[in-house]
């Protein structure tokens, strides 16, 4: 059997795929790779088809010893890549030999590195998906030093390109604005200082969630809603009136009203924002602006 053993797993690395769709209504959220961009060139790049899983690094990277000769590539937030010591390339296919290591550094920029294999990391599937849920608790749990990842079998060549074009982490973060299903729930005043309001990205995001530092929205309910579903992308404000935006990771319910909703698009450039990145919402469809005369 071909495996990948965890020399050093980093702060947080875990096994991400496209993650678990369809299954919302049994309370079940969707996980899957933050960035999807880098994600899937990431697997591109090493010959692998849609949905396979690849490792998700968390600012500090990783370290992997295959057990038979692999082709890897490294994408998402750039980082040193090394094998057996030796400088290689980040953002390309590259050739692991049988037993050597393969390291991943801190990212230079950015948060989430992404470290696919060909043949993809084939943990057995949960519901659909390999990939780790760190709300629910559904799939492989984060890396720890002495893990043994199976790897599928190859199925394609690489992609045969150096590269793959990729966005740069973002030094300030723009996430464009949906209509959201409560934004009546908020005085005129709000909506507007939304729409021109600077924000930071807090530290204490995660996978469930980016939190945000900033000007609070002030609401014209007081009260609290019954929980409602939750989508992907939708912007949640708590009573301290700073927005949470939903990330792979969240709730399928939540009884927080939601201001907005940010187009699946735009998260992956939120996977890449470091604490302290500027933030900006972009209302589209009116969200925020003035009433037009008539």
């Amino acid at each position: 059997m071909r495996v990948l053993e965890v020399v050093r797993p980093g702060p947080l690395t875990t096994v991400q795929d496209e993650g678990r769709r369809g299954v919302a209504h049994l309370g079940v959220p969707r996980a899957g790779a933050l960035d999807v961009a880098a994600y899937r060139a990431a697997n591109l790049l090493v010959g692998n088809p849609a949905g396979a899983a690849v490792l998700e690094t968390t600012l500090g990277g990783v370290a992997v010893r295959p057990s038979a000769a692999v082709v890897a590539a490294v994408t998402g937030a750039p980082a040193p890549v090394r094998v057996d010591g030796r400088p290689v390339a980040w953002g390309a296919a590259v050739r692991v030999p049988a037993g050597a290591l393969l390291e991943v550094g801190a990212a230079t920029h950015g948060v989430r590195s992404y470290a696919a294999f060909a043949g993809g990391v084939a943990v057995p599937p949960v519901l659909g998906s390999r990939s780790a849920d760190l709300l629910s608790g559904l799939g492989p749990a984060p890396l720890t030093a002495g893990d043994v990842l199976p790897l599928g079998v190859a199925q394609g060549a690489p992609a045969g390109v150096e590269g793959v074009p990729l966005a740069g982490p973002p030094g300030e973060l723009v996430l464009r604005l949906e209509p959201g299903p409560r934004a009546d729930w908020f005085a005129p005043e709000a909506l507007r200082l939304l729409a021109r309001a600077r924000y930071r990205v807090a530290a204490a995001s995660n996978r469930v969630g980016l939190r945000t530092e900033g000007p609070p929205l002030e609401r014209l309910r007081t009260g609290e809603l019954p929980s409602e579903g939750m989508v992907l992308g939708a912007v949640q404000v708590p009573p301290d009136g700073l927005p949470v935006v939903f990330l792979a990771d969240h709730p399928t319910t939540g009884g927080y009203p939601v201001v907005g909703v940010v187009p699946e698009e735009d998260l992956s450039a939120a996977a890449q924002a470091l604490p302290g990145t500027g933030l900006r919402f972009v209302p589209q469809s009116g969200v925020g602006r003035p009433a037009r005369r008539r």
